[in-house]
Parts: C-alpha cells; structure tokens; sequence
C-alpha cells in the first residue's frame, strides 16, 4: 500500500492550479476596477435593476430581498461609521475632532467604498442565483416585511445621524477642510497711508 494517495494528489493538483489560475485572472481584472468608481456603480445599478425586474416578473422571493435589504442596510453602517468609534475606544491613532480648536483629521471609514461596492454587488449576485431555486420562495405577506424594513431602517439612521452629529463628523469628502480663520483677501502689504 505505498502508492495510497499518490494518485489522488496528482489528479488534484491540475484541478487546483486551474482554481488558483481562474481565482487570479478573477482578482487581476477585479483589481483593474478600482479607480473607476463610477463605472463599478452604474454596473451596479444595473445589476441591481436586473434582481429588482427578476423578482418583479416571478413575484416572490420577498423574503430574499428582506435578507438582502438587512445586509446592505448593515454594509451602509459601516459605510457610514468611522474605523475608530470615539463611543467604544480610546485609541492612540488618529481620532475625530470634537472641537473646533482640534486639528483636522480625514475621516476614516470602517468599510472602505470598494469593499462597500464590492459586498453590495456580490450580495445581488448571490440573491440573483438564489431566485431560480424554488426552496427559498418562503410565502410571507410582504407589505409587512417592507414596513418593517422601513422601521429599522429609520431608527438605524436616526442612531448614525445622532452619531454624527455628537462627534461632528461628516462620511464625505465635501471640499478642502479649513481650520481657523479664513485666509484674508487683502494683499497684506501696507494700507497705502
């Protein structure tokens, strides 16, 4: 019995190179994505249009979409919420400004928008995939389920905004970011006296 597992580990190593081989071809083009923001979104949206008219056109699957509105609403979370919460830790690093006075600090982001983009789109993948298995067309009354999606979704954002607004911090890039007093238009020189 010495040749036990000698066969199998030569027939899997092909297998496994090609994985390894479709998985890096994968990552190159995925990495290629990452500057074009806004062509990664529209391509989004269009997906997003796609799932919406699938479940329109069969008229089921609500409970998937409950499932993937609760996700999505917690990736806008983390979206939204800075990578060190002054609420739960006191960190060495950079942290938010609290007063006027302090310096500014770029906000920081606990899920950075390519992730963001890259778990949004992948969750209507996968919800897309799961609307041509019969298993998962769980008949619920949806009006409820929208309803209550509604609810959590106000009350979650009303607990962000509340967030933002104690430690001041905004999640956009709005403009460059001045501290202090404005720069003076004069020329500085003399009054002309």
């Amino acid at each position: 019995m010495e040749g036990i597992g000698g066969d199998t580990a030569s027939a899997a190593s092909p297998v496994s190179q090609w994985g390894h081989d479709a998985w890096r071809l994968y990552q190159y083009y995925l990495d290629k994505t990452t500057p074009h923001a806004v062509y990664r979104w529209i391509g989004t949206l269009v997906i997003v249009a796609i799932y919406c008219l699938r479940v329109f056109y069969v008229q089921g699957f609500y409970i998937i979409s409950y499932g993937l509105g609760i996700y999505l609403l917690n990736l806008l979370i983390g979206f939204l919420s800075p990578l060190v919460d002054p609420e739960i830790e006191v960190a060495d690093g950079p942290l938010l400004p609290t007063k006027g006075s302090d310096e500014f600090k770029p906000f920081i982001r606990r899920l950075p928008e390519f992730k963001f983009w890259y778990s949004m789109t992948k969750a209507f993948c996968i919800a897309f995939v799961m609307t041509f298995f019969s298993v998962f067309d769980v008949p619920v009354f949806w009006p409820i389920l929208l309803c209550y999606w509604i609810v959590l979704f106000v009350l979650t954002m009303r607990r962000q905004i509340a967030h933002m607004i104690k430690y001041r911090y905004i999640p956009f890039n709005i403009g460059k970011q001045y501290g202090g007093k404005k720069p003076s238009s004069s020329g500085g020189g003399s009054r002309g006296d």
